[in-house]
C-alpha cells in the first residue's frame, strides 16, 4: 500500500476515462473540467458545476498533454478557450482544498500541529494520517512515524500546512480517524499528481513496507 495512495475506490464505485490517458479509473483520481459559458475550460474540483463533464486524470503530465494536443476541444466538439497555465491553476485549486480541509479538522479537533502534539496522538493510536512539510528539516521529519495501517502525506509545504492552522509555518500535522481524514487523503493524492516534485522523499519514517 503506497503512501497517499487511496486503498479503495469511493462506494458509489463511479468511474470516468481520461481524454489524455484512455484510462478509465474511479473519479477520484481525475480532475472534472466543464466548458463555461465564455467557451473557456474550466476546473470543477467539487465535480458541482452544470454541463458535460470532461475527465483529465490528476497527473501534471496527463494535463499538460490535454492542454499541448487541444483534446478539451476535441471531447468537447467545439473550440474551447484552454489557459497556458492551467496545471498551475489547478495545482493552487487542490492545495487550496486541502488547506481548507485541514482547517475544518482543526476546528472540529480531529487535526493537531506541532510536533509534541503530533508524537502523543501518533503513541496513543489516535491518528489515521500523518502530513509532515515537504520543505521541513528531515532530522526532524525522521523521528515520527505514519500510523501502523495509515497514510502519509509529504508533499505540502510549511507555508501551506501554516495557514491551515492559523500559522506561519507548519511542519508535523496529525489527523485523527474519520470521514475527513480520507477525504484530505484523496484529495492530497490528486495535488500529488499535479506537484513537479514529490515531497514525500524527504519525509518521516513509516513502519509499513511499501
Amino acid at each position: 500500500m503506497t503512501r497517499g495512495g487511496a486503498d479503495k475506490a469511493r462506494e458509489d464505485g463511479a468511474e470516468r476515462k481520461c481524454i489524455a490517458t484512455g484510462d478509465v479509473q474511479p473519479k477520484f483520481g481525475l480532475i472534472r473540467f466543464v466548458v463555461g459559458p465564455d467557451n473557456q475550460i474550466v476546473p470543477d474540483l467539487a465535480e458541482k458545476l452544470p454541463g458535460r463533464g470532461i475527465w483529465v486524470a490528476a497527473s501534471r503530465a496527463a494535463l499538460e498533454q490535454a492542454v499541448k494536443k487541444n483534446l478539451f476541444s476535441r471531447s468537447a466538439k467545439m473550440p474551447v478557450q484552454v489557459a497556458d497555465d492551467l496545471p498551475q491553476q489547478v495545482e493552487a485549486l487542490l492545495a487550496r482544498r486541502v488547506i481548507d480541509l485541514l482547517s475544518l479538522g482543526r476546528k472540529g479537533g480531529h487535526a493537531l500541529a506541532g510536533y509534541e502534539k503530533v508524537k502523543d496522538m501518533l503513541m496513543k493510536d489516535e491518528a489515521e494520517v500523518l502530513i509532515q512539510a515537504s520543505d521541513g528539516s528531515g532530522r526532524g521529519k525522521s523521528k515520527l512515524s505514519t500510523p501502523e495501517g495509515g497514510r502519509f502525506i509529504g508533499w505540502m509545504t510549511a507555508d501551506e500546512l501554516g495557514q491551515a492552522f492559523n500559522r506561519e509555518k507548519v511542519i508535523h500535522v496529525a489527523l485523527a480517524t474519520g470521514g475527513l481524514a480520507r477525504r484530505v487523503v484523496e484529495e492530497a493524492a490528486r495535488l500529488k499528481g499535479l506537484r513537479a516534485e514529490d515531497g514525500g522523499q524527504t519525509a518521516g519514517k513509516d513502519r509499513r513496507a511499501t
